[in-house]
C-alpha cells in the first residue's frame, strides 16, 4: 500500500485540491449534498476541545502525504506544507461568506496534523516497520 501512494501522487494532488475545494467553498457542499442546505455542516462525532471534523480530516490528508512522499527533504517541506496548509485554510474562512473562523476548527487542523507527524517521528525513531 505505501508503494502505492508512491506510485499515484495524483491521489495526493487530488486529496488536496478536494480538501482546498470543500475548505473555500461559501457554505458547506457536503452539507448541501446530503441536507439540502449549505448552512448544516455534517458532524463525525462530537467535538471535544477541537473540531473532530477537522481533525479527522488532516489526519487522513497527513497520513496520504507522508505515505506519497519518502525523500527527507520531502517529508520536511511535507511538514511545513500541511501545518501551513491547516492555518491559512481556516484564516481564510474570516473572508468567506457563510463561513466562519473557529479556534477549534483550527486547533483541530493542527492537532491532526501534528499527532501524524509525531507518529511518523516514532515509527522512524524505533523503526516499527522497518525489515
Amino acid at each position: 500500500m505505501i508503494k502505492f501512494f508512491s506510485k499515484y501522487k495524483f491521489i495526493f494532488y487530488s486529496i488536496n485540491f478536494s480538501l482546498i475545494f470543500l475548505y473555500l467553498f461559501p457554505g458547506s457542499l457536503i452539507g448541501q449534498v446530503l441536507y439540502g442546505s449549505k448552512e448544516i455542516q455534517p458532524q463525525i462525532t462530537p467535538d471535544f476541545l477541537i473540531s473532530s471534523n477537522h481533525f479527522y480530516t488532516f489526519v487522513l490528508v497527513s497520513i496520504i502525504s507522508f505515505l506519497t512522499f519518502k525523500k527527507h527533504d520531502q517529508i520536511k517541506n511535507l511538514m511545513i506544507y500541511l501545518i501551513l496548509l491547516s492555518i491559512v485554510l481556516e484564516f481564510l474562512h474570516l473572508l468567506i461568506p457563510h463561513r466562519t473562523f473557529q479556534w477549534s476548527d483550527l486547533f483541530g487542523n493542527l492537532v491532526g496534523v501534528i499527532v501524524v507527524i509525531l507518529i511518523k517521528n516514532l515509527i522512524n525513531k524505533y523503526g516499527v516497520f522497518q525489515k
